[in-house]
């Protein structure tokens, strides 16, 4: 009986020792889980908030993007009105030259029409008072032979001018298609900015294929021409250093190309990369708005459907090369 009892005291205490080892796992185990929960419950609690930062941060992100696309849309519109102010004030100077251009051919037709009204008027009192000589009689009709050529080329001159004004101006405001001869029409061009060209010592001209005819909008193409003319005599030439510029169009594959290139001084490198972005300019001083060369990439990429590229060294010029895909005309 001793050995039977010796070993179960000795049972008894080996399971009293188990029961506190796990008593004490127990214990650990039921506070790490009281831990986790208070871990989960705090995890859970950041979640929650987070989720309210980022809904809070969504809403502020959402009002500042309705805000920034408001901003967006306004500066746009403003953008787009001064292009159109820019177009405008284009074609108002156009109007200002052509009308002062007029002047003069109508002017002198004035002064021999009114040269020929007083001689006829003392040829009449002449004949009306049986006076008239024969050398009086030649030498009216001397004067009134080179009166009336005067009058006739002047007139003619005058007309021309008017034509080409018509045509251009209503080609700019309207943008509509129609069919015409490139070239033409780029000379046409030419002729209406003779009044500006005339206050400069440069020559332009146009040469290539007079046989091209396309169905396209005649007036952005003399926006374009305007502009790019424009930009060569205020950028690219010192004052009073005489310059040569030249359009010229060619047939090149399927596409149409048009190369304009000026002699002047050149596009530094560093600006050729921004030079079609809006109201940059390296003449702000001057009254450069840094609108012309964005007007003609507009014009040229969206409203044409071709591309333009520039190309320019430091004292050699510029060029600027237009391609225009045959398929649309």
């Amino acid at each position: 009986m001793k050995p039977n009892s010796l070993d179960y005291e000795q049972q008894l205490k080996q399971l009293k020792k188990e029961n506190r080892i796990l008593t004490k796992k127990l214990q650990r185990s039921q506070e790490r889980q009281i831990q986790l929960e208070e871990t989960n419950q705090k995890k859970e609690s950041l979640l929650k908030r987070v989720i309210l930062d980022l809904e809070e941060s969504r809403d502020v992100a959402e009002q500042r993007t309705i805000k920034l696309s408001e901003a967006l849309a306004q500066l746009k519109t403003t953008q787009e009105q001064l292009i159109e102010s820019e177009k405008m004030a284009a074609l108002g100077n156009l109007v200002a030259g052509v009308a002062h251009e007029i002047n003069t051919p109508v002017g002198n037709s004035v002064t021999a029409a009114s040269t020929l009204a007083e001689e006829t008027t003392s040829f009449t009192t002449s004949v009306m008072a049986g006076q008239l000589k024969r050398s009086t009689l030649n030498n009216y009709l001397d004067l009134a032979t080179e009166a009336s050529e005067i009058i006739l080329s002047n007139l003619q001159r005058a007309g021309e001018l008017i034509q080409s004004f018509k045509q251009v101006a209503v080609d700019r405001t309207s943008l509509e298609r129609r069919t015409f001869g490139l070239k033409s029409y780029l000379s046409e061009i030419l002729v209406t900015l003779e009044p500006q060209l005339k206050k400069t010592p440069h020559q332009v001209s146009v040469t290539g294929d007079e046989t091209i005819h396309i169905n396209s909008y005649p007036g952005a193409f003399a926006q374009i021409v305007t502009n790019l003319i424009t930009n060569s005599i205020a950028h690219g030439y010192p004052t009073n250093q005489s310059g040569v510029i030249q359009l010229d169009i060619r047939h090149e594959s399927q596409q149409i190309v048009i190369q304009y290139q000026d002699d002047g001084c050149g596009i530094e490198s560093q600006y050729l990369n921004n030079i079609f972005e809006p109201f940059f300019t390296t003449n702000r001083d001057g009254g450069g708005s840094g609108l012309g060369m964005h007007i003609v990439y507009n014009l040229v990429t969206q409203k044409l459907k071709g591309t333009i590229k520039v190309t320019s060294q430091v004292n050699l010029g510029t060029i600027f090369t237009i391609v225009l895909p045959l398929s649309d005309f």
